[in-house]
């Protein structure tokens, strides 16, 4: 469809969090489709595994009673940012900041990206007032720890962490 702006929102997404679901809803002001592309990273040493995490997100965005799954495509993301957005069909990547820690990473990203592309253009929204603080590292960490995440994720992920938690164990 000629015109459709189809951004491409990247992460690991180990585990999706509010935060990122914020990202997700508020996109949609910005594009008229998106695309989540779950990232493989074994680097990072993610808990989940890539269609664990894909799940949660399918799960979470199916969830939202804002009629985000017919806009919201979830792909895995296991080759180079820019090729797999062109790939999307998208012309934007969306970006989420939670503090100012992550602008000069995400500012140096968007410059590379630039330099690769200049086609597709980066845009950054800022994390909302309640959710600036959860990253999803963060979240492990407290689930692994017993703590209560209730807050940070939604009910499934929750679910998904306490199984993953007492699988480790």
């Amino acid at each position: 469809m000629s015109g459709t702006r189809i951004g491409v929102y990247p992460g690991t997404f180990d585990p999706i969090t509010n935060g990122h679901m914020d990202i997700i809803r508020r996109s949609m002001h910005v594009v008229d489709r998106l695309v989540v592309g779950v990232a493989v990273n074994a680097g990072k040493g993610p808990l989940f595994s890539l269609e664990e995490r894909m799940s949660m997100v399918e799960q979470d965005v199916g969830a939202n009673d804002a009629g985000l799954a017919e806009r919201v495509e979830i792909l895995p993301l296991d080759n180079l940012l820019m090729d797999f957005v062109v790939q999307s069909g998208g012309t934007l990547i969306v970006r989420g900041l939670r503090a100012v820690s992550d602008f000069e990473y995400e500012f140096q990203m968007a410059g590379m990206n630039a330099r690769l592309n200049p086609d597709v253009q980066t845009v950054f929204l800022t994390a909302s007032e309640g959710n600036h603080f959860i990253a999803s590292r963060l979240v492990k960490e407290i689930a692994i720890l017993g703590g209560d995440v209730s807050s940070f994720v939604s009910a499934n992920v929750c679910d998904c962490l306490a199984d993953k938690v007492k699988e480790r164990a």
